[in-house]
């Protein structure tokens, strides 16, 4: 199943999303219009806004009063795109370049600075206090989460507590706020809210572990960017955090010498074939389902519907891609 099968219900209100988003990155100065017109029509699966619209669906559902939620949410998640981008070198990304390497560093800050601000501009348009408390301390645990990822590249001794916790902060918490933000924006009561976020936030740590595992076992055409692009970066992920506790002396040193290396860092082949190789990477695809487990049991103390359904299916999708 593909997710846009689980979307089609959604089609229209989605479609006005799109349409909004590519208003919202409009700008006078034509590079910044560029530059930010490029990485929306790079495309995405627009997990966030469907998040949005699907909680908001517990409650009085209104895509009018929703979408200052939805488009606000999958701009942030677009700008630390273009944020991460720099940080990690990245050349390309959904198969296409990226901002940093069609412009420069200093055109691809800009970009994500001014995609952060409109969303914000945009969510202003909410009424509700408790929504802007709830994103403007997300935000700032974002930041925090990448800060403590920049620290650890090339940190062969991290733990797997580290790991957890610094892609809570990336990855889960925004999805976890998607799912939170659709709910209040609607008028959903307190219990589902809570069951809302923590639906999203198992969701989103099981698809960004998954994430990490399709880099080191996928091909450069089914990610969009290079196999491995992760350990290039020096960005320590769960199946080689296992290896570098739990593998032979051998593979060990081999990784620890690869990140230590640096900027000399020869070919990554042997060590990918290592990690493949590895019971790491079935150990992270079964604390992922765990995650999945997690969430499918939080959505049965939510109102049966068509919307719990679609939930289900995301999650089932989640757990689902090609290992």
């Amino acid at each position: 199943m593909k997710l846009s099968d689980i979307y089609k219900n959604l089609r229209k209100d989605l479609r006005l999303v799109e349409r909004e988003l590519g208003e919202s990155v409009q700008s006078e100065y034509d590079p910044l219009k560029h530059s930010s017109v490029h990485l929306l029509e790079a495309g995405g699966k627009r997990m966030r806004p469907v998040f949005v619209l699907l909680a908001g669906k517990f409650g009085e559902y209104d895509i009018q009063r929703l979408k200052y939620a939805a488009v606000p949410l999958e701009l942030i998640h677009m700008a630390t795109l273009v944020h991460d981008d720099v940080i990690d070198d990245a050349a390309t990304r959904r198969g296409q370049e990226t901002v940093k390497a069609k412009w420069d560093n200093r055109v691809a800050m800009y970009t994500g600075d001014y995609i952060f601000a409109r969303a914000l501009t945009i969510a202003a348009t909410i009424e509700n206090p408790k929504v802007h408390q709830v994103l403007s301390k997300g935000i700032m645990q974002m930041c925090l989460g990448e800060i403590e990822q920049i620290k650890d590249f090339n940190n062969h001794q991290q733990t797997v507590l580290t790991y957890l916790h610094r892609i809570k902060r990336k990855t889960a918490l925004l999805m976890a706020i998607s799912c939170q933000l659709g709910g209040l924006v609607s008028g959903a009561d307190t219990e589902t809210v809570r069951r809302l976020r923590l639906y999203g936030y198992f969701v989103g740590m099981a698809f960004q572990i998954t994430d990490d595992v399709l880099d080191l076992v996928g091909d450069e055409k089914e990610l969009g960017k290079p196999a491995g692009s992760d350990l290039r970066q020096g960005n320590v992920t769960l199946p080689v955090i296992y290896m570098l506790k739990n593998g032979s002396n051998e593979d060990r040193e081999e990784i620890i010498r690869y990140l230590k290396d640096g900027d000399e860092r020869g070919p990554l082949d042997e060590i990918l074939t290592r990690v493949r190789q590895s019971e790491g990477i079935a150990w992270s695809q079964t604390l992922a389902e765990r995650y999945l487990n997690k969430a499918l049991a939080i959505l049965e103390g939510l109102p049966k519907g068509e919307a719990r359904s679609s939930l289900r299916l995301i999650a089932e999708f989640v757990g689902g891609r090609s290992f």
